[in-house]
């Protein structure tokens, strides 16, 4: 297997109320929200479009598990930064590690660890990454 790539994806994420309680603090849910775009917008900029790799084919990719740690709290309108990196592939499973920073101050807002499945987007059965995503997701 390549190595895998040592800088994370950054995507940069603006709090909005609707992220937030009724005190202005980013309610827990959103956080899983701005996880899962970071990780949509890293394939993206792969050239990985999870809507072709469903109906051109065939695949979705389903997170298993995930453990969120809070660290501190983002309100609103703060400016986040959030990564995105590949940990680990392991058969049909792959890792990832995520971050969520403060822009303004860099102070480390949440962290994420989970795994992830491509599936038959027909059966939901588990399926190898395909070479090609496999290719990009790793360096060369």
């Amino acid at each position: 297997m390549n190595e895998l790539k040592t800088e994370p994806f950054v995507w940069p994420v603006r709090v909005y109320f609707e992220d937030t309680d009724a005190g202005g603090v980013v309610y827990h849910s959103q956080y899983l929200n701005f996880f899962e775009r970071a990780r949509t917008e890293m394939l993206r900029a792969m050239g990985i479009s999870q809507t072709e790799l469903k109906e051109k084919h065939g695949y979705i990719w389903v997170v298993l598990d995930i453990n969120v740690k809070f660290r501190q709290a983002a309100r609103l309108d703060d400016e986040l930064l959030v990564t995105a990196q590949l940990q680990w592939v392991k058969g049909v499973r792959q890792g990832f590690r995520q971050e969520i920073t403060r822009k303004s101050d860099d102070v480390l807002v949440a962290t994420a660890e989970l795994s992830a499945v491509m599936l038959h987007a027909d059966s939901l059965k588990p399926a190898r990454v395909p070479g090609w995503i496999k290719e990009r997701l790793l360096n060369e």
